[in-house]
């Protein structure tokens, strides 16, 4: 007998509820996700319009700042536009490759992202701790090498999912409770064993991940060592708040993504709206406010951002007096093109022409 093709059971489409029992909220929470991703959009693509057209944010700590916003802008545009579409349009429907697109650069892009967040603590640890070391350490070199482990590392990661769940049948199930699709979201439909599923998911990312934590508290515990050393209270002040932003902006990236894997393995009484919603701030909340927490904080980003409109400013008058000279240069060239084809009357001709005249008329009074 030849073996069961479990792949035929593979549903042509997912169906995305959204967040369960609160169906009469859809559009008021579909209005505060929207504002915060364009918050996402404006903040994060203004951030990387700056650090590449400014020659002297060139430096480490900005690359993996627009490594940071890159990051960002590719884990809240994988799941927002098919949530809000959802959400106003009533398009539930996903097909299974897009459902399994959508979860493989959703994570992707979470692991990357943590990745960063490690190599942005390493960047203040070194720049606070040992600042005549800065440059030596943290090269051009090191910079590349970070991005292509962050890229690396996440697809080796994530990449098995794919296969984990296509090899699942799914007896028919395609309705999923979740605003977009994740693995355990749909894994949870399987009619089979899904035990190697929730091995994989908790225990090969959950230990990376927190080995990032640990790596990021470990950076930042060093770092505030430091600043109790520091001999003015101003100086200490600040960097307690700026690592303070930083401490609260990490949390609210990893606390509700940890709850929510948890969620599917040990959860099951907390309600399902609430998971989803705490689901939904990983990918929303991070990249609204990264931005501001590392980029507008900034003394050099915020010097370069309150010039924007200066230069503006400039660019347009150089415009506008290009745009006349041009005009000037135009209206000579017409008068120039003109005097060649009706050239004017030189003097020597008029006097020839007067000479003429006169001649004629002593002739006329001697006869």
């Amino acid at each position: 007998m030849p073996p069961f093709n479990f792949t035929s059971w593979a549903p042509a489409t997912f169906i995305l509820t959204g967040i369960p029992g609160m169906e009469k909220s859809h559009i008021w929470i579909s209005i505060l996700f929207c504002s915060m991703y364009l918050a996402a959009l404006l903040g994060n693509g203004v951030l990387l319009f700056v650090i590449k057209t400014e020659q002297s944010l060139h430096e480490p700590m900005y690359l993996f700042l627009s490594m940071l916003a890159v990051a960002d802008l590719m884990m809240s545009t994988t799941t927002v536009p098919k949530m809000l579409a959802l959400f106003w349009f009533n398009a539930r429907e996903t097909s299974f490759g897009a459902c399994l697109t959508q979860m493989f650069f959703l994570h992707f892009s979470y692991s990357a992202e943590s990745v960063v967040l490690v190599a942005m603590a390493f960047d203040r640890y070194v720049a606070i701790c040992y600042p005549l070391r800065y440059t030596a350490v943290l090269t051009q070199s090191v910079i590349m090498k970070t991005g292509l482990v962050a890229v690396v590392r996440s697809f080796c990661i994530i990449f098995p999912c794919i296969f984990l769940l296509k090899r699942l049948p799914f007896c028919g199930h395609n309705v999923i409770q979740h605003t977009y699709c994740e693995h355990m979201g749909i894994a949870r439909l399987a009619c089979a064993d899904i035990s190697v599923n929730i091995l994989y998911g908790l225990a090969v990312p959950f230990t990376v991940i927190m080995l990032d934590i640990v790596l990021i508290a470990v950076s930042y515990i060093l770092i505030l060592l430091t600043l109790f050393r520091l001999p003015s209270r101003t100086a200490r002040h600040k960097a307690f708040s700026t690592c303070g932003s930083h401490v609260c902006v990490i949390l609210l990236f990893y606390v509700p993504a940890s709850f929510s894997v948890l969620t599917h393995r040990f959860g099951h009484t907390i309600p399902r709206h609430i998971h989803i919603l705490l689901a939904n701030l990983y990918v929303l909340t991070p990249p609204m406010l990264n931005p501001i927490v590392y980029g507008v904080r900034t003394r050099q980003i915020k010097e370069k951002l309150v010039k924007i409109p200066q230069l503006q400013q400039r660019a347009a008058a150089e415009k506008e007096k290009s745009h006349c000279v041009y005009l000037s240069l135009w209206e000579s060239q017409t008068i120039t093109s003109s005097d060649t084809f009706f050239p004017k009357k030189s003097k020597s001709i008029d006097i020839v022409h007067e000479g003429l005249s006169q001649r004629r008329t002593v002739s006329t009074r001697s006869v």
